[in-house]
């Protein structure tokens, strides 16, 4: 008997090489088809792998893309995106619990970690609010608005309600960048400072607001904004 197609020894080896020496020992590309295998079990998805990757360009970038993105990718159908989309929310998942229901400010890396998680790589512009009570707890993270490549429209009055609605205490605004530049446009800096204002006259408090993108994330408190 023969001993069967290649890409079945290649998929024995890199499961043991994952096993061995774990994530840190593979390539981007391996560890897409790490996730392709359960979706493609009767081909050869190293092809697959790569040809994402030139799409995309990284691992993260690849399962952050947008689904109908992904199937332009010839031979990349629904069960290859579940399971390269299921990796994504199970990243969001793990890192989500290291900062939902808990006090944020004293693990901020945490956070800045699953806002990056989030949305750094959305390709339209998302405006998100963490809401806190008085301990600092996250108690709720909502979508505020959607917006284009490089334009959210967000409303202070609804922010400053939305927070008295939920018993929040305080406040840190996200939103991404798309472009790649996390440096806050001029148009950041005075809604910022309008939500600011409108939520010191109910005593809320604004504790940040943090743009994110792949090319890394923008402070307002670190860059003395607020």
């Amino acid at each position: 008997m023969g001993k069967g197609p290649d890409y079945i020894g290649h998929r024995k080896r890199l499961r043991e090489r994952f096993l061995k020496v774990g994530p840190d020992g593979l390539a981007d590309y391996e560890l897409l088809e790490l996730l392709l295998f359960g979706a493609q079990p009767r081909r050869d998805v190293k092809p697959l792998a790569k040809a994402l990757m030139q799409r995309f360009g990284s691992f993260s970038e690849v399962i952050s893309a947008d689904p109908q993105a992904m199937t332009e990718v010839p031979g990349i159908g629904e069960s290859a995106v579940i399971a390269l989309k299921s990796a994504q929310a199970a990243a969001q998942r793990l890192i989500g619990g290291k900062v939902l229901g808990r006090p944020v400010l004293s693990n901020w890396q945490a956070l800045l970690d699953y806002c990056q998680t989030s949305m750094a790589f959305a390709k339209i512009e998302q405006f998100r609010i963490l809401y806190l009570n008085n301990r600092n707890v996250l108690i709720a993270d909502e979508m505020q608005q959607q917006g284009t490549v490089d334009h959210t429209p967000v409303y202070p009055r609804e922010v400053v309600k939305r927070a008295l609605e939920l018993g929040a205490t305080a406040l840190i605004m996200v939103h991404n960048h798309p472009s790649g530049d996390p440096t806050p446009s001029r148009a950041d800096i005075e809604m910022t400072r309008h939500v600011q204002e409108a939520g010191e006259k109910l005593g809320l408090t604004l504790h940040d607001h943090i743009i994110v993108s792949n090319g890394g994330h923008a402070s307002f408190k670190e860059m003395g904004l607020l």
